[in-house]
């Protein structure tokens, strides 16, 4: 079982930046490939972001050369950079951990670019 909590959301201005950070309960965090999503209102949930428990990256294309995923093994945490960030990325960011069948939600973290 693994406990997730995502936190570093808030209100920022257009083209602000923020680090948003999942810290996970337990010891196995450095096997779960790390996922951060995102919700905007009334939308779906949609990937943002990936890192394997190797530390490849993958990001969908809206986000490429703006965001960052990271992950600190040590921390069991891992981490979102966002920057010049646009009104469009206002939504509530989750984070995901899956090892094979199984699969852990944080509650979410709100970011709202907003001026």
């Amino acid at each position: 079982q693994v406990q997730l909590v995502e936190s570093g959301g808030g209100l920022v201005q257009p083209g602000g930046s923020l680090r948003l950070s999942c810290t996970a309960s337990g010891s196995t965090f450095s096997m779960y490939t790390i996922d951060w999503y995102r919700q905007a209102p009334g939308k779906q949930r949609d990937l943002v972001a990936t890192i394997t428990r190797g530390g490849s990256t993958n990001y969908v294309d809206s986000v490429k050369g703006r965001f960052t995923i990271s992950r600190d093994n040590a921390r069991n945490t891992a981490y979102l950079q966002l920057n010049s960030l646009k009104p469009e990325d206002t939504a509530v960011y989750y984070c995901n951990a899956r090892f094979l069948a199984m699969t852990y939600w944080g509650p979410g973290t709100q970011v709202t670019v907003s001026s």
